[in-house]
């Protein structure tokens, strides 16, 4: 059975999870996948039916579960998607993309330096001098014949 008959997204998204999982060395005979029933909102087909991926890969035990969408298949790809980016985060440690987020928004947070608090300042002084060379108004004596 292919990708594409296992999971309701578009082919390019289960070629890319396919190609991340073989990258990062995840097999499917090494991941435990079973079904439970969901749990909060969703009505009757929540209650009824088990919508929610349980995955456990077993050479690094990490353990998934995945129910944000209603849709069981959905889910699974949801549930390989988060496992596998568990997994990228430990293999990887610091260049996995959720520290590299983190270290993107510590850096846009950080005070600027002396330097170019300095450069901003007189940039502000020239854009200020240039606004106030365009208000200039002549008085009245400066016309000639209008005494």
């Amino acid at each position: 059975m292919t990708l594409s008959a296992r999971f309701s997204v578009t082919p390019e998204k289960e070629r890319s999870l396919r190609e991340r999982m073989e990258h990062l060395g995840i097999e499917e005979k090494d991941i435990v996948e079973k079904f439970v029933r969901s749990r909060g909102h969703g009505g009757q087909n929540v209650n009824k039916t088990s919508t929610c991926v349980y995955l456990k890969h077993l050479p690094s035990g990490i353990e998934v579960k995945c129910q944000q969408e209603r849709s069981q298949a959905l889910n699974r790809f949801l549930a390989r998607r988060i496992l596998a980016d568990k997994i990228e985060g430990v293999a990887l440690g610091n260049e996995s993309r959720e520290q590299q987020l983190r270290e993107k928004i510590r850096r846009q947070k950080r005070k600027r330096s002396k330097r170019a608090r300095e450069k901003v300042l007189h940039l502000k002084h020239l854009t200020g001098e240039k606004k106030r060379s365009r208000s200039f108004r002549p008085d009245h004596s400066d016309y000639p014949g209008d005494d």
